[in-house]
């Protein structure tokens, strides 16, 4: 085993890291003190500094003033004004100022005179220098260590005079190592087979048995989400519901499989991007559009598009390089080496893509949607069979005779009269097709696609050649298509009506002048809002399908005189909402036949055959007409019937916010913002990182696929520290750095350095691999240690930053919830799917929140489904998590900040999905038989893994005696206590409380 031979061997060859005791001073106490007191008006920010006197770089601080006094005079701190200054009693000359109340103790003035007088060295910031893997330093006690990791934390222990402590017993080490990797404690059938496994590798084979399941990937997908601040809803005033599951499903997925770092980063980041892109790389795009969205009236869709992509340049640098970069967004960092250039180079990165939504395919859903078309098309295919005789007349032939007869008088009836209404129209291909912002993209078919981005106010302008004489009519046909929400053929995706659009006004002109027209019709229209209001002159009023989505329309609109002859035709189209009304697909057509008829709810196709003689028509098209008739002869109104039902029925892949690149002909310029204002954008900057990090020519392409594939490279000196100090933050508590979203100058130091390093470079040299890693930290002896400690050494280390104990922290709010529903049995095993509505108090999503939602409690298994498939509603999240410091998903969380309220004890005792995990206990407890010390036994190894202590026991048990007799006095309504079930009230009211007691112990909310 890796313990008994590997490591001692490896600690004995290696030689101890020789370290003066002075070598770091700079870096982890000179630069900390500088940053937190004197780099907001004396560093990199020039527009902030003060006296032209900067403090981050030591050829600066080091150059004479306009005086001749110099800042810092390497190896002299009485000629050097910083300590002058720092020690200066006169409140006038003191720094920091007296007005900043921001005063230097004693030991940091003594540290920064110590540095100076050592000679004033500047190192490079740690965490901006590549890390590489240090020899394994010397220990003495070598029989100790399991794995590398142990040899750093022995190592430092041993510098402080400490020792590790014991090894956890079993029962808790199965129990901690469940809620690391799954979220879930064990069963008491898993921790006896673990406690009756005492071959040398039942740890290790535990350990891999967890790794292998699938909660793997829930448990570890809660902190990501974290991350990319997931949420179900739009966030801001009006919060509407989004559908973005599939991404949080992806993510599990992805964890599960083991997805390396890198290409997990990179499907993130730029998945649409791939040259063999598959539907899950599009899917895993979602990551940049958990980003909110501001749908109230009268905003400009641009500025919360700019506020969207500072979340993402925030995020990004938050997830991968643990820099706080959105301080640069307004002006230079204060305390980083970033300039606000930087920031919106990086932007630049992230600014070039589009945010359409993608149907997530679905093998169930398809074979469905098969299925139905099958039984459409069967039903299509027999509705001449279904077409009425008729009645009025005796007719002695048999019923099929009489049928077929009346069914061909009846279609040339309806023939004849539509070819009669039927026009030849000519369908023009534009020559140009601009607009203010949108793109337009004229298809194969002459057909133009919208894309890209919308404002408030958004013209389309279309150039149409042209050699028609006596124009009489423009037909304006929208058309659906499948990268339009809803299909279309629209654009609006958010305002309620996903699908719709919105024409202000429709105005054509030829020759520079403006055709006059004398009326319009539709073949469709929201109520209230026909195709006629687009030519009134009122951009306020206008033409809408809504209810009409998904399906193709037309709308005609007349000439008031013919027009004679024009080489060209321009048809300018104004689309005057404040939200996203543009059209998405659309084509036009002319005619100059001399009876235009009302625009007609006819496809299209069908009406250009009917516009030719009939000698014209392939047999196809004479059966594609005569279907025509069939889907709207009103003799088959009732036959349609169960047709209408099995189309209205038909499933919808589910749908999910993704992003696509734009095409190269038509990128998106970014611009510096001064002062990080939407309107005031200056020069247009080009995608680069900042120079600290990396040299221009590192990230190639210059895209968002390069920059993804160098922030998850060996060459970002950030990522696999970031990286490894959350994973190490989600076993220990606390990260090796504190600060995990800031590795800047302002962020704490790492509380064992070398280790952080060695974890870093480990982790790319295992391949990225997010599982080994996690094996690699789960099987060490600093992991296995028991959590007790004494008085002592919780004085010396109370946050356990030396890792002398083993870890013992709160579990995350639904890991709570999680905890309680796996106890008492009730937790469903499903993995995936849409988000649910576990119970909660009525009223809790809904009060003082925009748009009438209603949460209405799932049923069924979903009910009790994990903690992180809860619906999440930005605006009023589900109580109890948000009472239990869950983030909202408006902004990226690398850090839970962990907190103890009376509000929390409440919800423990209160919460309906914690009482009924209570109810459920005291169900099973009840319907068990055999004494009352065996039961309560089995109730505290279901809740805390262990057995009770004896004391424990007697303790447990008089209580439950206690709450029998209270019911049996009737002082409380055992039935209302128990919930429904079979048998003794009294007696399941008992252990329903004594279950509820067990579930609000701090050892059942507290991973030991």
């Amino acid at each position: 085993m890796l313990r008994t031979a590997t490591i001692p061997v490896l600690v004995l060859l290696v030689a101890p890291t020789a370290r003066g005791a002075e070598e770091d001073l700079f870096t982890t106490k000179a630069r900390p003190i500088l940053a937190r007191h004197c780099l907001k008006c004396h560093g990199p920010d020039e527009g902030a500094r003060k006296a032209k006197l900067r403090l981050d770089r030591r050829e600066d601080a080091t150059r004479p003033a306009a005086s001749g006094a110099r800042a810092v005079v390497p190896g002299d701190p009485d000629e050097s004004e910083l300590v002058v200054r720092i020690f200066e009693e006169d409140d006038d000359q003191r720094m920091p100022p007296v007005k900043t109340k921001d005063r230097l103790t004693d030991e940091e003035k003594a540290t920064l005179k110590r540095w100076i007088a050592s000679g004033a060295e500047y190192r490079e910031h740690w965490a901006f220098v590549p890390p590489r893997q240090a020899p394994l330093p010397a220990v003495r006690n070598t029989s100790w260590p399991r794995n590398p990791i142990d040899v750093f934390v022995l190592a430092r222990l041993e510098a402080e005079g400490l020792s590790p402590s014991p090894e956890a017993d079993r029962a808790t080490l199965i129990r901690r190592l469940s809620l690391d990797l799954i979220g879930l404690p064990p069963t008491v059938e898993e921790v006896d087979a673990f406690l009756d496994d005492r071959s040398p590798d039942a740890y290790e084979r535990l350990v891999d048995r967890l790794l292998a399941s699938p909660h793997y990937g829930e448990r570890r997908a809660r902190r990501w989400l974290d991350l990319a601040r997931y949420a179900d809803t739009n966030g801001y005033e009006k919060d509407r519901t989004r559908s973005i599951w599939p991404y949080r499903d992806w993510v599990i997925r992805a964890l599960n499989d083991d997805l390396p770092f890198d290409r997990f980063t990179v499907a993130q980041l730029a998945g649409d991007m791939l040259p063999d892109r598959s539907a899950d790389d599009r899917v895993a795009t979602g990551f940049h559009r958990n980003t909110m969205l501001n749908e109230e009236g009268g905003i400009d869709p641009l500025e919360y598009r700019f506020h969207a992509m500072t979340d993402r340049v925030a995020t990004t640098a938050t997830t991968w390089l643990g820099l706080t970069l959105g301080c640069a967004q307004c002006h230079t960092h204060k305390f980083d080496p970033i300039t606000q250039r930087d920031y919106y180079r990086v932007m630049a990165f992230l600014d070039n893509a589009d945010e359409p939504e993608f149907p997530v395919p679905n093998a169930e859903v398809a074979r469905r949607r098969r299925a139905i078309e099958a039984k459409v098309a069967a039903l299509v295919d027999a509705l001449p069979s279904r077409f009425p005789p008729d009645h009025s007349v005796d007719d002695p032939r048999p019923l099929d005779l009489r049928r077929a007869d009346h069914l061909d008088r009846r279609f040339r009836a309806w023939h004849d009269a539509a070819e009669r209404d039927a026009r030849r129209w000519t369908i023009l291909r534009p020559s140009s097709a601009t607009a203010n912002l949108p793109r337009l993209e004229v298809q194969g078919d002459g057909s133009v696609l919208a894309a890209g981005d919308q404002t408030k106010s958004d013209t389309y302008t279309l150039t149409y050649p042209t050699n028609l004489q006596r124009i009489t009519a423009i037909r304006l046909e929208v058309l659906p298509d499948d990268r339009l929400p809803r299909r279309g053929p629209g654009r609006v995706f958010y305002e309620g009506s996903p699908g719709d659009f919105f024409l202000s006004e429709f105005r054509p002109s030829a020759g520079g002048r403006p055709i006059k027209l004398a009326g319009a019709s539709q073949s469709f229209a929201r109520g209230g809002a026909p195709a006629s209001l687009a030519i009134d002159g009122d951009p306020q009023t206008g033409w809408a399908i809504d209810g009409g989505q998904g399906r193709a329309h037309a709308a005609v609109f007349r000439l008031a005189e013919p027009l004679e002859a024009s080489s060209e035709l321009t048809i300018a189209m104004l689309f005057e909402r404040y939200y996203a009304s543009g059209l998405g697909r659309f084509r036009v057509a002319l005619t100059s036949d001399p009876e235009v008829a009302e625009a007609v709810e006819m496809p299209a196709e069908v009406e250009a055959i009917l516009a030719r003689p009939g000698s014209e028509r392939s047999a196809a098209e004479r059966d594609q007409v005569f279907r025509q008739f069939l889907m709207t002869a009103h003799e088959l109104d009732d036959a349609r019937k169960e047709i209408d039902r099995l189309r209205s029925g038909m499933p919808s892949y589910p749908a999910t916010l993704v992003l696509e690149e734009r095409p190269p002909s038509s990128p998106r310029a970014t611009h510096l913002h001064r002062r990080g204002e939407f309107l005031r954008p200056a020069e247009r900057v080009e995608p680069g990182l900042p120079a600290i990090l990396a040299s221009p020519a590192a990230v190639a392409p210059r895209d968002r696929l390069g920059l993804a594939r160098w922030l998850a490279s060996a060459d970002n000196p950030m990522v696999g520290r970031v990286t490894m100090n959350r994973q190490w933050a989600a076993f220990f508590g606390l990260g090796i750095v504190r600060t995990s979203q800031d590795f800047g100058y302002q962020g704490a130091p790492p509380s064992h350095p070398e280790l952080l390093d060695w974890l870093a470079v480990e982790f790319e040299r295992r391949g990225w691999s997010l599982k080994r890693m996690h094996r690699l930290i789960v099987t060490s002896a600093t992991y296995r240690q028991s959590s007790r400690a004494d008085a002592g050494l919780i004085a010396r280390d109370p946050e356990n930053r030396l890792l002398a104990r083993g870890p013992r922290v709160r579990l995350e709010a639904e890991s709570i919830r999680d905890a309680a529903l796996r106890s008492s049995g009730l937790l469903s095993q499903k993995v995936g799917g849409p988000s649910v509505f576990p119970p909660q108090p009525p009223g809790v999503a809904t009060e003082g929140t925009y748009g009438g939602f209603e949460w209405r409690a799932s049923v069924g298994e979903d009910r009790h489904r994990r903690g992180l498939y809860t619906f999440t509603k930005r605006s009023a999240p589900y109580a109890m998590f948000a009472t239990f410091d869950a983030p909202s998903g408006e902004v990226c969380v690398a850090r839970r900040e962990v907190s103890n309220s009376p509000l929390q004890a409440l919800t423990m005792l209160n919460d309906a999905v914690l009482v009924e995990a209570s109810q459920a206990l005291g169900r099973l407890m009840a319907e068990q038989s055999g004494p009352v010390d065996e039961r309560m036994t089995h109730l505290v190894r279901r809740c805390l893994a262990r057995r009770p202590e004896p004391e424990e026991l007697s303790a447990f048990g008089r209580f439950f005696e206690a709450q029998r007799d209270r019911f049996a006095r009737k002082e409380l309504d055992a039935a209302a206590v128990a919930g429904p079930g079979d048998g003794d009230p009294i007696d399941r009211a008992a252990w329903t409380a004594t279950a509820r007691a067990l579930l609000n112990l701090d050892e059942m909310i507290t991973k030991e």
